[in-house]
């Protein structure tokens, strides 16, 4: 940081601490809502501090382009459902590569001739990576908003065409170093913007929020390539920490899954049909329904209830009344907790947010090891617009696209309740055999109307 004010490097250090105690807090749901405003402080300092210490030719300009983020994003973040959290969070992570791929792009094209090696490596990953996380991100979008199917999109020699490819814009970016082609790096990047559509396209619905933390890690590490560019320590750091943290994020989010990240990304090229598809099931058997007033006897006089969330819990905007459930059960005497799956919802932490909305305590809430140690001992399960993540064809069905991910035990408590809008399989596309289990009840309809009705049910006993 040649020339940059004592000061100015006091507020940058006391930023980037900002940034590795917002990651800490973030870690933990008590800490989360405290971390989330320690990072955003870090980043005010970061941004009044460069625009108070650095020389700036366009004052102006980037002040308006400020003024028009601020317009579109407040109100963005502010008005965003829950259930298109993942969206927006996808969407403005594609931003943050794109601009960190077109800040390299510009200062290239600004001294390029005159960088020495070690710049124009950064500069080329920085135009490569960016670009791949700002399309990569927007499909993601695209796959969550439903605005395409979330199934895998494949076609004849996929495979092959993004290998390909991928080598073909390597080899380009290793040539940008000898040549200093302004020309060859934008050819870079328009190939780079393809490669983002291709790595997304054979990833299905369900593993998107995978994508999503792996495409974060890419922006991190393409920003921080822009800061040893721009020869800015903070942006290193900030860099960095979003890059590792979103890396463990993913590993993390496939161990879950209890599958590799190659076979997330590329398993939908080797992918066979299987037994256990949508609909399979319920040719051959029945459900057994249930009407609020019995659901109500069987969660009233229960000892433990473990209500597990879902996405079709978001989409119904029904946390705040499954909270009003649980306090009504917890004031006759029943134990209540609340089973969450590392990957239910459409993002890390979905869940846990989602009942943060409605202020439901953090001791209520079980890791999906907790509860399945405690699922024997329970006495009724209530799924609340979850699928995949009790499915136990995760276990039975060597195949099945989940085979092999670690679910909530739902299956060995002594009685399940559904809460579902229809027969519909989950996100993953395959059917669900406990929904057909003797032990299992549904109660069909709108999650946040069934559940005001099990209230006042509870509450009539």
């Amino acid at each position: 940081m040649t020339g940059t004010p004592v000061w100015a490097q006091l507020a940058y250090l006391v930023a980037a601490v900002c940034f590795v105690l917002s990651l800490k807090g973030l870690s933990a749901p008590r800490t989360a809502r405290a971390g989330n405003l320690v990072g955003a402080a870090g980043g005010l300092i970061a941004v009044t501090t460069v625009l108070a210490s650095a020389r700036l030719d366009n004052v102006g300009l980037i002040a308006s382009a400020m003024v028009v983020g601020a317009a579109v994003g407040a109100p963005a973040a502010r008005r965003v459902p829950m259930t298109a959290m993942p969206q927006l969070v996808a969407l403005f992570n594609g931003v943050g590569g794109g601009a960190a791929a077109a800040v390299a792009l510009v200062e290239f094209g600004r001294t390029g001739e005159s960088d020495p090696v070690p710049v124009l490596l950064a500069t080329v990953f920085s135009v490569l990576v960016g670009c791949i996380s700002f399309t990569g991100s927007a499909l993601t979008f695209v796959k969550l908003q439903e605005l395409m199917t979330g199934a895998p999109v494949t076609f004849p020699f996929g495979r092959a065409v993004s290998a390909g490819l991928a080598v073909a814009t390597v080899g380009m970016g290793v040539a940008v170093v000898p040549t200093r082609s302004t020309v060859l790096l934008a050819a870079v990047a328009v190939a780079a913007l393809v490669s983002g559509v291709l790595f997304v396209l054979p990833v299905g619905g369900g593993d998107v929020p995978v994508v999503i933390s792996l495409l974060n890690a890419f922006t991190g590490l393409t920003v921080a390539a822009s800061g040893y560019i721009l020869d800015n320590t903070l942006l290193i750091v900030a860099g960095t920490l979003v890059g590792a943290s979103g890396t463990l994020l993913t590993k993390l989010m496939a161990d879950a899954m209890g599958r590799s990240v190659l076979n997330i990304l590329f398993g939908a090229f080797t992918a066979t049909a299987t037994a256990g598809g949508a609909g399979s099931t319920a040719a051959q058997h029945t459900v057994r329904t249930g009407s609020p007033e019995d659901i109500a006897i069987l969660l009233g006089y229960a000892r433990r209830v473990l209500i597990v969330p879902g996405y079709g819990l978001a989409v119904a905007q029904a946390q705040h009344t499954v909270k009003e459930l649980s306090d009504v059960l917890a004031g006759r005497g029943v134990d209540v907790a609340y089973g969450i799956h590392p990957v239910a919802g459409r993002m890390p932490g979905h869940m846990n947010v989602l009942l943060a909305e409605a202020d439901v305590s953090y001791e209520r809430l079980e890791e999906m090891e907790r509860a399945n140690g405690a699922m024997t001992a329970t006495d009724v399960v209530l799924v609340v617009g979850a699928n995949d993540v009790v499915n136990p064809a995760a276990r039975t069905q060597p195949g099945c696209p989940i085979y092999g991910m670690p679910i909530l035990d739902v299956d060995h408590a002594r009685n399940v309740v559904f809460l579902k809008r229809s027969m519909r399989p989950g996100f993953a596309g395959i059917d669900n055999p406990l929904l057909y289990d003797p032990k299992t009840t549904m109660l069909f309809g709108d999650a946040k109307e069934s559940l005001a009705k099990l209230v006042a049910a509870i509450k009539a006993l």
